[in-house]
């Protein structure tokens, strides 16, 4: 299977032909079962962001932005005033799934502004034309991670030596079932492939990433099947593997950049880059540009979602392996303080230290 045959097969989100659904892979039957599940209401699609059957910060945005547009072609209001209101509930709705990704409110707050800016039109063209928005958002967010990806692969040429394969580590999954296509994370190493890196030229680290298992169930299981060799190994084994002087480079992605370039991404993502730090490897965080948030000073001011205990204790288990009664620390994502990241790579460009100067030099408001 070539890159594109690969992309074809597991494209994260799409409207159906006539538009009666949301069309997404369920990623938690991941990697066992590729069933692709079709959204209606809006309970379906909350639902859906919520369990994390469509994930990762770009595709939730994506997936927001055809959510809304689909229930908004649904409201049956005939005057502009009845139809915002009904809107607006809509968004507040989906809004309420998920209090970490950035990228959800971002596209939800644009397709709000985008109804604003269409109140003069009959209520048909303005459903039309948020259909045509949200098309707008996810070939946007294409182009977002193929920028990104052709950032990273000049870092990856820069340490390419002949004859010998690069290392890369990544955590959770920050691939192409988190964006429209590519990937922010692994990016860098599509787009080695379509510019005719053999997939032997990459060794791909996929951290198993603790308590829901994305770099394991779809890390892996994405790069794999894209014929890059990929080494699954439990979040703990990081620093031996450092330690081998197999891990030339770190990629990661995010959820939220704070104004500082502190930043949230999966659980356990700080605790790889501090390893990082320690032995000198590059640690990159891959970030749209949507992700920065300079409303929200350092990552001291994100607010970080507790997950269900039963993740940890119960869900990949016959039986349950932790005695019943005990408390669970089950956060779902940490901050990485930005003094331990050697660079943010937008699609506008890599962003250095000091972070607030370089996000104003790249035109980030």
């Amino acid at each position: 299977m070539d890159v594109e045959q690969f992309f074809d097969q597991v494209t994260t989100v799409r409207m159906n032909a006539d538009r009666s659904a949301l069309d997404i892979i369920d990623q938690t039957l991941l990697p066992g079962c590729i069933k692709r599940v079709e959204l209606r209401t809006k309970e379906e699609i909350w639902d859906a962001i919520k369990k994390l059957r469509v994930r990762g910060a770009p595709a939730i945005g994506v997936s927001a932005a055809y959510g809304i547009a689909l229930l908004s072609s649904k409201i049956p209001a005939t005057n502009f005033e009845s139809f915002y209101a009904s809107f607006v509930a809509l968004k507040d709705y989906l809004a309420s799934s998920r209090p970490t990704a950035v990228n959800l409110f971002w596209a939800l707050n644009r397709m709000d502004a985008f109804v604003k800016d269409k109140k003069e039109e009959s209520i048909p063209k303005i459903k039309e034309a948020l259909f045509e928005e949200a098309d707008r958002i996810r070939d946007e967010d294409i182009q977002i991670s193929l920028h990104i990806g052709e950032l990273g692969f000049g870092l990856l040429r820069d340490l390419k030596k002949d004859g010998q394969e690069i290392g890369i580590l990544t955590h959770c999954n920050a691939g192409t079932l988190a964006t429209a296509k590519y990937g922010t994370a692994t990016a860098p190493m599509y787009v080695a492939l379509e510019k005719g890196w053999a997939p032997e030229d990459m060794h791909v680290y996929c951290d198993e990433t603790r308590p829901l298992l994305q770099g394991a169930r779809l890390t892996a299981f994405e790069l794999h099947s894209a014929g890059i060799t990929t080494t699954l190994q439990c979040d703990n084994m990081a620093s031996i593997l450092m330690r081998s002087g197999k891990v030339d480079i770190v990629f990661v992605g995010c959820d939220r950049v704070a104004k500082n370039g502190d930043v949230a991404n999966k659980i356990g993502t700080s605790g790889v880059a501090i390893l990082a730090k320690h032995y000198n490897i590059p640690f990159y965080v891959c970030a749209p540009s949507s992700t920065i948030d300079l409303a929200t000073s350092t990552g001291e001011q994100i607010p970080l979602e507790m997950r269900d205990p039963d993740e940890v204790c119960e869900m990949w288990y016959s039986q349950r392996m932790a005695p019943e009664g005990i408390d669970v620390f089950n956060p779902a994502f940490d901050v990485t303080d930005h003094d331990l990241i050697s660079g943010i790579i937008t699609e506008r460009g890599i962003c250095h230290p000091p972070y607030e100067e370089a996000f104003r030099g790249l035109g980030i408001k």
